[in-house]
C-alpha cells in the first residue's frame, strides 16, 4: 500500500479553500450552520454551496464567477461522494463560466485545473493553473492545483517553488501538506512531519484536523511506526467516529498487528459505505494475503468496474490499473498499463510500477533502470525497495538484493500483507 493516493487528496483542496471563501457570500447566512462532526460538515457545506450556486444562477444566470463556483463543488462532490459523474456536472458548469467571461477568468481556469488533476490529466491542470497565475498571481490556491500537476509531471524543482509561493502567500494546511509531500519524495521525513504538525496546529476546522490527522498517520505507517500512525488515526476518529480515510487506517493497523479478522471486517464495512477504488483495492489485497481468493477476485472485479465507469466519466489512471493488474496476477495488462502511464508523465511512482511489471514479464535487465530512477529520488518507500530487491535477485546480483530487501523491511515491516511476507522470504532465501 503505497502513497500514490495523497495526491488526490491535497489535490483538491485549492477547490475547498475556494468553495470556503465563497460560498457564505452566496448563502447569506440564512441556512443555520450544520451539525455534525468533521467530514459530515464538508458534505454539508458542500451541498450549501451547489444549492446556494444554483439558486443564484436562476436569478443571474449569466455570473461567471458562480458557474465556476458551482463547478469547483461538483469536483469536490466528486471525492467526497466518489461518483465519477460529477465530473461532467462540473466540467459543464466552468465551460458555462468561460462562454460568460472567456478573458481574464482565473477562477474558470483554477476549477478546470483542480479538474483535471482529479482526472490524472496532469498536463491540462498544468496549462489550465499557469492560466489561472497569468490572472491571480498572488491567490494561493492557484499555485496548489499548479503544484499538484507539476508534482504528478515529475517537475519537482518547479512544484517545490509552486508549493514556496503558496507558502509565501498564505501559510496554512493546503500550503503545509503539500511541502510535506514535498519532502517526503526527497527523503526528509523529519521535515515532511514538521510541515504536517504545522499543518495541525494551522487547521481552524474539524475537516482540518481530520486531514492532517490522516497524513501524518499515513507517514508515520509508512516508516513502521505503527504506535504513531495509529495514536493519529484514533485522534481524528474522535472528532468524526465514520470518517473513510480515518477507518481504513485503523483497518490498515489492525492488518499490521496481525488482527485479520478485525481488518477485514473494517475494510468489509468501510467498502460498503464508500466503495473508492483505493479501498475495494487495498480490500482485495487483504483478502488475498488471508487465503480468501474467490472473495479477493470479487473485489479486484468491482475494481476493474470503477476502472472503467471513471474512464466513462474522463478520468485517466494507468498507474492505479498497472498496480491493480500487477497484484492480480495479469502481467501483460500490468505493462501495457505502466507503459501507458510513462509516455504522459515520469513521476517516480510510475517509473517503480513500470520497473514491477516489466519484472513480471521476466525483463529485469530493462526493469532495473526504472527501479534505480523510483530510487534515486531518495524517497524512503518501502514498495519501492522491495521492488528493486526482487529485480536484483532476477538478475542474480544476491548481495545488492540482500541490501534492498533488508532497505524494504526497516523502512516498514508492514508496508504490505502480501509483499511483506514476500520480502522476508526473499531474504532469508538469499541469506
Amino acid at each position: 500500500m503505497n502513497r500514490r493516493k495523497i495526491i488526490a487528496t491535497l489535490a483538491i483542496t485549492a477547490g475547498v479553500a475556494l468553495l470556503a471563501t465563497t460560498a457564505t457570500a452566496l448563502s447569506r447566512g440564512d441556512d443555520p450552520a450544520p451539525a455534525g462532526p468533521g467530514a459530515a460538515v464538508v458534505r454539508s457545506d458542500v451541498q450549501r454551496t451547489v444549492t446556494a450556486a444554483q439558486d443564484r444562477l436562476k436569478r443571474v444566470p449569466g455570473d461567471a464567477g458562480t458557474w465556476a463556483l458551482l463547478g469547483a463543488a461538483y469536483v469536490e462532490q466528486a471525492r467526497i461522494t466518489g461518483d465519477p459523474t460529477y465530473y461532467g456536472k462540473a466540467q459543464g458548469a466552468l465551460e458555462t463560466s468561460l462562454r460568460h467571461k472567456p478573458d481574464g477568468n482565473g477562477p474558470a481556469h483554477m476549477g478546470l485545473g483542480a479538474l483535471a488533476n482529479a482526472r490524472h490529466d496532469f498536463a491540462a491542470a498544468r496549462d489550465h493553473a499557469e492560466r489561472a497565475r497569468a490572472v491571480l498571481p498572488d491567490t494561493a490556491e492557484v499555485y496548489g492545483v499548479l503544484a499538484d500537476a507539476l508534482t504528478q509531471l515529475g517537475k519537482t524543482d518547479q512544484a517545490r517553488a509552486a508549493v514556496q509561493r503558496m507558502l509565501d502567500l498564505d501559510p496554512g494546511v493546503p500550503a503545509f501538506t503539500r511541502a510535506a509531500y514535498d519532502f517526503e519524495q526527497r527523503g526528509e521525513v523529519d521535515s515532511a512531519r514538521q510541515a504536517l504538525t504545522r499543518a495541525l496546529d494551522a487547521s481552524s476546522s474539524p475537516a482540518d484536523s481530520l486531514f492532517t490527522r490522516y497524513h501524518l498517520g499515513e507517514l508515520a505507517f509508512d516508516n513502521g511506526d505503527l504506535d504513531e500512525a495509529s495514536a493519529h488515526y484514533e485522534q481524528g476518529l474522535l472528532i468524526d467516529p465514520l470518517d473513510p480515510a480515518l477507518l481504513q487506517g485503523r483497518a490498515k493497523i489492525a492488518a499490521a498487528r496481525g488482527d485479520l479478522d478485525d481488518a477485514l471486517a473494517g475494510y468489509a464495512d468501510l467498502v460498503a459505505r464508500v466503495p473508492s477504488p483505493q479501498y475495494v483495492h487495498e480490500h482485495a489485497v487483504l483478502l488475498r494475503a488471508a487465503g480468501r481468493t474467490e472473495d479477493a477476485a470479487r473485489q479486484f472485479d468491482l475494481l476493474a468496474q470503477q476502472q472503467r465507469l471513471l474512464a466513462t466519466a474522463g478520468s485517466t489512471d494507468d498507474l492505479a490499473a498497472s498496480v491493480a493488474a500487477a497484484d492480480r496476477g495479469d502481467s501483460a495488462a500490468a505493462l501495457a498499463a505502466a507503459e501507458r502511464e510513462w509516455a504522459r508523465r515520469q513521476h517516480p511512482l510510475v517509473a517503480d510500477a513500470l520497473g514491477w511489471a516489466l519484472h513480471l514479464a521476466g525483463r529485469d535487465a530493462e526493469a532495473l533502470g526504472h527501479a534505480d530512477r523510483a530510487a534515486a529520488t531518495g524517497w524512503r518507500n518501502a514498495t519501492f525497495a522491495y521492488h528493486r530487491g526482487m529485480i536484483l535477485r532476477g538478475l542474480g546480483r544476491a548481495a545488492d538484493a540482500a541490501d534492498a530487501l533488508d532497505s524494504a523491511l526497516r523502512t516498514n515491516p508492514y508496508f504490505s500483507p502480501v509483499d511483506a511476507p514476500a520480502a522476508r522470504a526473499a531474504l532469508g532465501g538469499l541469506r
